[in-house]
């Protein structure tokens, strides 16, 4: 019987997938092993189409004593075999297994075709296939050579397991194990080939990281090296009575009348619910299995909570998160960057519309300077408010809808909620709850709890990182949409239902409005920090992970994002 002591000390195996991913990049292994992080591209989804049929186990791996009595014509192909090698600590899904007399031979299956090299292939690749021989050889079997399989190419190219590259293997795998038992992320790579290629590299932000560590030397150009925008979008179901399925590799949405509609899973970012909106139990499988959450909402937007999947293995950042948010100063130090941002998207939302006072303009840059010198988080929730008071004072005055009956109508004298009691702020709290949602699904994604916050104060049920996060985003995204919306005519005032004191939109005035919503965060903006151009949805995302950056002591400060 096994010492549950020893069980539970010893250490994880390695996955020889893991040594070729660190010999590739380190950074890259520790992000993929040790925190949990993964991201498809193009290659990776190509890559498990080439792997479909290897990754379907057949045939039959039978133990070290049958296969060394075999006979010399003996053969034998067993796919995709799972083995594991305790005394090296190493497990592996080797693709193919073959066999002819008394030796096997492991065979890994890529994607592309092999490099003009002496070798036949590259470290990485020749490093996992030794790998493989090691844990057979350790289970008894006798390896002399393996094999790798270049799909685009159809072509074989034998390796010799030679006494250098067991000793190399053997050597990067004592480098994951360092690595992992660190507990420090390593370094990332400086203006690699590497980057452009890697799956990772929207999670890795390695120009990013590497240009706010180092400030002070010679500007080198930040590469955009994940997507502007996201291909996959919001899916939000708002019609009372409406019943979301599965249907093969979609989601099928069926309204209480007229006919479904189809929207493929794989275009899919999250799913929304509004009100008294069903969902299958085998919908939810497959939107959770992919990773994605289901928010529900009130029809009003108020968000009530989310189901997702299984909790983001990077325990490290939940950790640092929590270490943060314990001690006062490095609360406030985040603090500061999250009201300051805010204060100047809020200046720069009035200056391009030309409608307050130079004086305002300069007192608002001043409280924005002055966070740095807070020293309290209650006195930065004055400055805050100090601010919040000279905005929304000339907020009005950049409401210039087309229909001259339409200011009747949108009356505005400030800020209210809980429930709205003006169009305006009816549109403002929707926008807002959208936005809370939006910031929420992307700490989520990065690993962060989201109801830890440094600036709001944790309550039950209030996601106060994510409110932390939105607050620089609430100008230039949120407030832009509700006046671009009352500006340009989408929204107007049949669109909105009084009930005593309290106004809230109607069903069309709210599709209209989360139309204009998407429209924005679909839009392209220059990062001020990088100066590529990525869409705000992106934003929210980077943002998020320079915090995570930040909490890991990548880099010195976190930036909050201020438009030009």
């Amino acid at each position: 019987m096994p010492d549950p002591d020893t069980e539970r000390d010893a250490p994880p195996l390695v996955p020889a997938r893991m040594l070729n991913e660190y010999a590739y990049c380190p950074r890259l292994a520790y992000l993929e092993w040790v925190q949990g992080d993964f991201a498809d591209s193009a290659d990776t989804v190509d890559g498990r189409h080439q792997h479909r049929r290897v990754d379907r186990q057949q045939g039959r791996l039978p133990d070290a004593e049958t296969v060394a009595a075999a006979q010399p014509d003996d053969t034998l192909h067993a796919r995709s075999v799972i083995l594991s090698a305790p005394r090296l600590g190493m497990i592996a899904r080797i693709d193919l297994v073959e066999a002819e007399g008394k030796a096997v031979t492991p065979v890994d299956y890529k994607r592309g075709a092999p490099p003009d090299t002496p070798e036949g292939a590259w470290e990485p690749e020749r490093v996992q296939v030794c790998a493989q021989a090691l844990i057979l050889e350790e289970n008894g079997y006798t390896v002399s050579e393996g094999v790798l399989y270049f799909a685009a190419a159809k072509r074989r190219v034998p390796l010799q397991i030679s006494d250098e590259l067991r000793a190399r293997t053997l050597e990067l795998l004592a480098g994951v194990r360092a690595m992992a038992a660190s507990g420090t992320i390593p370094a990332p790579l400086r203006d690699s080939p590497k980057c452009p290629r890697c799956s990772l590299a929207g999670i890795c932000l390695p120009d990013e990281v590497n240009h706010l560590r180092h400030p002070d030397e010679p500007d080198v150009e930040v590469r955009r090296l994940l997507p502007a925008r996201d291909d996959a979008l919001p899916l939000y179901v708002q019609e009372a009575g409406a019943y979301v399925s599965k249907r093969d590799e979609e989601l099928l949405v069926r309204p209480r009348d007229g006919a479904p509609v189809a929207v493929r899973l794989a275009q899919t970012s999250q799913v929304s619910l509004f009100g008294g909106v069903q969902i299958s139990t085998q919908a939810m499988q497959a939107v959770l299995g992919r990773g994605l959450p289901v928010c529900f909402l009130s029809y009003g937007g108020w968000l009530y909570g989310m189901a997702v999947g299984m909790t983001h293995k990077n325990i490290e950042l939940r950790r640092a998160q929590f270490r943060a948010a314990e001690d006062p100063r490095a609360s406030l130090r985040l603090a500061r960057q999250f009201v300051a941002a805010k204060i100047r998207n809020c200046r720069t939302l009035l200056r391009r519309n030309g409608e307050a006072p130079d004086g305002d303009l300069a007192r608002m840059k001043q409280l924005a300077e002055g966070c740095d010198e807070v020293d309290s988080a209650a006195s930065l929730l004055g400055v805050e408010g100090t601010a919040a008071r000279l905005y929304f004072a000339h907020f009005p005055r950049m409401v210039r809808p087309p229909d001259p009956a339409l200011p009747v109508g949108l009356d505005f004298e400030g800020r209210n909620r809980r429930p709205p009691r003006d169009p305006m702020n009816a549109l403002l709290s929707f926008v807002y709850a959208m936005l809370v949602k939006d910031v929420t699904v992307a700490t989520l994604a990065v690993g962060f709890d989201p109801h830890l916050g440094f600036y709001h104060q944790p309550r039950y049920g209030r996601p106060a990182l994510a409110l932390d996060l939105m607050e620089e985003m609430r100008p230039i995204i949120a407030d832009s949409v509700v006046l671009t919306a009352v500006n340009t005519g989408v929204v107007r005032v049949t669109d909105f239902i009084r009930r005593g004191g309290a106004v809230s939109l109607t069903d069309p005035g709210r599709n209209r409005l989360l139309r204009a919503y998407e429209r924005r965060m679909d839009e392209l903006v220059t990062h001020p920090l990088f100066g590529y151009r990525i869409s705000y949805r992106r934003v929210l995302e980077v943002q998020a992970r320079l915090l995570a950056r930040y909490l890991a002591g990548e880099i010195p400060e976190y930036p909050g994002f201020q438009t030009r």
